[in-house]
């Protein structure tokens, strides 16, 4: 019996053709009752890049995919209990930050915030992977 479901497997093949990729990995684990999200860019789930250049597009992109791997799982934001966000440049950190607190407003979630060299394709400004929990059904009302 499976320990866990993967969420939205992909090949690295398909995800980074500028580069001589090939491991099988996915965008989120439901193990129990926790949910792990693999980083999320400013890309949407076909590839597409949203905001060239700008941080703040990129991080609502981010973090609409944050939102909708959430739900798959059977999940969502209230319930995400770690972040960690990386930024290729510190004077993103405001415009990233505004995004991402749109979004976890009045959830109070655990939080690190790291300046970086680069990301895996250098049009992305940040990247945010989550930790959450799916609540027993008794704690949800």
């Amino acid at each position: 019996m499976p320990t866990h479901t993967r969420i939205r497997m992909f090949n690295t093949k398909d995800t980074y053709p500028n580069q001589a990729l090939d491991n099988d990995l996915c965008q989120a684990v439901r193990a129990g009752n926790t949910v792990y999200v693999r980083g999320q860019v400013g890309t949407d789930f076909e590839g597409n890049l949203v905001g060239l250049g700008d941080p703040a597009a990129q991080t609502r992109q981010a973090m609409q995919n944050v939102e909708q791997l959430l739900s798959e799982a059977g999940s969502d934001l209230s319930h995400i209990v770690k972040t960690t966000t990386y930024i290729t440049d510190p004077r993103f950190r405001e415009p990233v930050y505004r995004e991402v607190g749109r979004y976890l407003k009045g959830v109070f979630p655990i939080s690190t915030g790291l300046v970086v060299a680069g990301l895996a394709q250098p049009e992305w400004l940040m990247e945010i992977d989550v930790i959450a929990v799916i609540p027993d059904e008794e704690d949800s009302k």
